[in-house]
């Protein structure tokens, strides 16, 4: 090893040790102020030890929500009403003009038309295959039922990125002479089809193949959130409508449906918020190029590399607007569950 190599690790080990020090300090200094707050409120009494109570549990939260959404959430409005150069000398208000480009830009328009595809389809699909599943699996023996939902739930457990990348393999497209990589490619060919599409590059096919991920990391979630659900119906009711003569598709109109729907409900608009702020799946596949970009990929697109922070933070502004609903009707729902009971 060269003086040079020795000299440059030996800076490396010190800026490292320089920086897991820093954590340390940080975490110290934090586990330090907490005790010490612990401990002030042990010894309150009388009048100031419920206030004290509420301010320490809740006091660390508030601030971190403030700084960490709510502040935020305010900074990116204020771009959203600003040009394109939001921290230079150049930086001036354009009122609305970046909300009214978003809306009549044609491509950006085309990006928030696919957004609701994705919106559309995705929870749709997504939550009848794990309804299906769910009630297909509920039929098997108790052995099968646990091997079954682990095989459907495991695409849950892997990261977008890494679900893109055993989806670009399926999806690869090599030359029909040529030996084929893609399993669809292969696929299509076995079935007589000789010459198929580059998929990802065929637009909108590539838009509904992207669809399929998220569709197949989803069906899992909906799956196991619903099975819970159908387990839950009281063996009574189920026994009383089969005696009525109910079985089969009607028992699941009439009895079960009914009894699910809120958890329906639920796992249909929680599959809807991760649909919104999909972007990894699209930025690993296809980099939101060929008719295939959607609302989240267009804002990071616009920020981080066209640098143009007024337009990406009118669509950040956006996104969030249209997850607000959602999230305002599931809290709606469970309101009105709980008075119920």
């Amino acid at each position: 090893m060269t003086a040079g190599s020795s000299h440059v690790l030996a800076g490396l080990a010190s800026d490292s040790a320089a920086k897991l020090w820093g954590v340390i300090e940080a975490v110290g200094g934090f586990l330090a102020i907490m005790a010490i707050i612990f401990f002030v409120a042990g010894r309150a009494t009388g009048r100031l030890q419920r206030p004290l109570t509420v301010v320490i549990c809740l006091g660390p939260a508030i601030v971190l929500l403030l700084i960490g959404l709510v502040a935020p959430a305010i900074r990116t409005m204020y771009l959203s009403l600003h040009g394109a150069d939001a921290f230079g000398p150049d930086v001036h208000y354009v009122g609305m003009k970046n909300y009214s480009w978003a809306f009549t830009d044609p491509t950006t328009r085309a990006t928030l038309i696919r957004t609701v595809l994705w919106l559309v389809i995705v929870p749709t699909a997504a939550t009848g295959f794990g309804l299906l599943v769910a009630l297909l699996v509920d039929r098997m023996r108790q052995g099968l039922q646990s091997l079954a939902k682990s095989l459907i739930f495991m695409p849950t457990a892997i990261s977008f990125v890494g679900a893109s990348v055993i989806w670009k393999y399926v999806y690869n497209y090599t030359d029909p002479r040529q030996p084929q990589i893609g399993l669809l490619s292969e696929v299509a060919i076995k079935l007589g089809w000789k010459h198929p599409p580059n998929w990802l590059l065929t637009s909108p096919v590539n838009t509904f193949l992207l669809m399929i991920i998220m569709v197949w990391i989803q069906t899992g979630f909906a799956m196991v959130v619903l099975g819970a659900a159908l387990k839950s119906i009281p063996d009574e009711i189920i026994e009383a409508a089969r005696m009525d003569g109910a079985s089969g598709y009607r028992l699941f109109r009439t009895v079960q449906m009914p009894m699910i729907r809120t958890t329906l409900v639920v796992v249909v608009t929680t599959i809807m918020i991760a649909t919104l702020k999909v972007f990894d799946i699209v930025y690993t596949m296809t980099g939101g190029n060929f008719s295939t970009d959607v609302l989240s990929n267009d804002m990071y697109t616009q920020i981080f590399t066209q640098f143009n922070y007024g337009r990406g933070s009118a669509l950040a502004v956006i996104l969030f607007m249209a997850v607000m609903p959602l999230v305002g009707y599931n809290v709606m729902r469970m309101r009105r569950d709980r008075a119920a009971r």
